[in-house]
C-alpha cells in the first residue's frame, strides 16, 4: 500500500498524497512559486527558510540536481509541495536526484494531484501556516490542525541573522580589481557577489548583524543590502546600520530584502502581501523610463510608499523607482539627492529572467561616479 501524505493549512483544509524527500513532520508558512523552471535555486534561496514551498508546475525534478546550481550550501525551504515528481533525473550535470537530495537533507515533502486547487486556495485566501505530516507523524486531523495553528507565524518573524553568515569572507573581483563592496548578508544568494564579482568588484560578504561603523572601516566603493527571510519590521539592526551608510553618502545599492531595509530607513511603513510574489514571471516597470522589465520574485512584505510623485526622507527628496504591473505593488526607490536605490525583485536570477541585470551595472556607475 502507497504510504500516506497529509498536508494540513491552518484554516483546517486538507489535501492528502504520497510522501516525496524525507518522511517525517514540517511546519511553516505555506507559498507558491509560479517558475517554471529553477527548482534547485528556489529550495536554496534562504529568503525561503520556515516556509513550506508549493510549486505551480506540474512537473518537478526533471533535470535532477547539481553542484553549481545552489544558492547556498544547503536547500532552506521548511517543507516542499510537488505535483509529479519526475520518476527519473535526465541532463547531463546532474549528480543526483531532487528526490533523494530533500531525503538526504531531512526535508520533508508531498506529492499531491490538487497543486491547482491549493494555489487557488493560497491566492484567495492568503498565504497561511500549514504543516506536512508524513509516516509516523500522521495523525487525527483535528490534532494536525491544531499543531499548525500553535506553529509562528511570518509576522514579528526575525530570521535574517538565522541564515545570515556567521563570519565575513571575501568574493574576489573577476579580472581587474575596480571597485571594493560591502554586502550585507540578510540571506544572500550565491550568484548576486558573482554578478558584482564579473564587474570587477571585490565583495566583502558581512553579517547581517554588522554595524555602520563596521560597514565604513572597510572603506567600502560601495554597499549592497541582499535578500533576506522575515517581516522587515523586525530589523531594526540593518535599518540602524543602512542609515549611517546613507549619512555618509556611500552608494547604496539593496534588492528584496534590503529594498524593505532601505524603505524603513527612509522613514516608510512595510506591510505584509496577502500571498506575495513568487517565481520568474513578474512584470515591473521602470517609472523613469516607462520599459518593463520580467523578473523573478521571492517576498511576502513590500514598502508602503506614496507613487503619486516625490516625497521627503531624512536624506533629502525620494520617489518609488518601479512598480509592479500586476498589483500596483512598490517594486523599487531612490533617493534624489544621494547615490542610492533599491528594487524589491532580483536582477541576479540565475535561472532566469535575466532583463533586469543591468542594475548591478547602474550600481558600477554610482560607485564610479563616488569615486571622481
Amino acid at each position: 500500500m502507497t504510504e500516506t501524505a497529509i498536508l494540513v493549512l491552518e484554516d483546517g483544509r486538507v489535501f492528502r498524497g504520497t510522501p516525496y524527500g524525507a518522511v517525517g513532520e514540517t511546519l511553516g508558512e505555506i507559498v507558491f512559486n509560479t517558475g517554471m523552471t529553477g527548482y534547485q535555486e528556489t529550495l536554496t534561496d534562504p529568503s525561503y527558510a520556515r516556509q513550506i514551498v508549493a510549486m505551480t508546475a506540474p512537473h518537478v525534478g526533471n533535470t535532477g540536481v547539481n553542484e553549481e546550481d545552489p544558492e547556498s550550501s544547503r536547500i532552506q525551504v521548511a517543507g516542499y509541495v510537488v505535483r509529479e515528481p519526475a520518476r527519473v533525473a535526465s541532463n547531463w550535470r546532474a549528480t543526483g536526484s531532487l528526490g533523494s537530495a530533500l531525503r538526504d537533507q531531512g526535508v520533508v515533502g508531498i506529492a499531491i494531484p490538487g497543486t491547482r486547487a491549493l494555489t487557488r486556495h493560497l491566492r484567495d485566501r492568503g498565504a497561511m501556516r500549514a504543516g506536512i505530516f508524513s509516516g509516523p507523524a500522521v495523525a487525527d486531523e483535528r490534532e494536525l490542525v491544531a499543531r499548525v495553528q500553535a506553529a509562528p507565524g511570518m509576522e514579528g518573524a526575525d530570521l535574517a541573522k538565522e541564515v545570515s553568515t556567521l563570519e565575513p569572507y571575501v568574493v574576489p573581483a573577476i579580472g581587474a580589481k575596480r571597485f571594493t563592496v560591502a554586502a550585507v548578508d540578510l540571506g544572500i544568494k550565491a550568484m548576486t557577489p558573482h554578478r558584482l564579482a564579473e564587474r570587477g568588484c571585490e565583495v566583502h560578504v558581512l553579517p547581517a548583524d554588522v554595524t555602520a561603523a563596521d560597514i565604513l572601516a572597510l572603506r567600502p566603493d560601495g554597499v549592497f543590502f541582499s535578500n533576506g527571510p522575515g517581516d522587515p519590521a523586525t530589523a531594526d539592526g540593518a535599518v540602524a546600520a543602512l542609515r549611517g551608510v546613507l549619512t555618509a553618502e556611500v552608494p547604496f545599492f539593496g534588492i528584496c530584502f534590503g529594498n524593505q531595509i532601505f524603505g524603513r530607513a527612509l522613514g516608510l511603513g512595510t506591510y505584509k502581501l496577502r500571498f506575495g510574489h513568487r517565481g520568474v514571471n513578474q512584470p515591473v516597470q521602470d517609472r523613469a523610463t516607462g520599459r518593463v522589465a520580467v523578473s523573478a520574485h521571492n517576498h511576502g512584505f513590500a514598502v508602503d510608499a506614496p507613487t503619486d510623485g516625490p516625497f521627503d526622507t531624512p536624506y533629502g527628496r525620494a520617489e518609488v523607482s518601479h512598480v509592479n504591473l500586476n498589483d500596483g505593488c512598490v517594486e523599487g526607490l531612490r533617493l534624489l539627492e544621494r547615490p542610492a536605490f533599491s528594487v524589491q525583485y532580483h536582477p541576479e536570477a540565475a535561472a532566469g529572467p535575466h532583463d533586469a541585470t543591468g542594475l548591478f551595472d547602474r550600481f558600477c556607475d554610482l560607485m564610479t561616479k563616488g569615486a571622481e
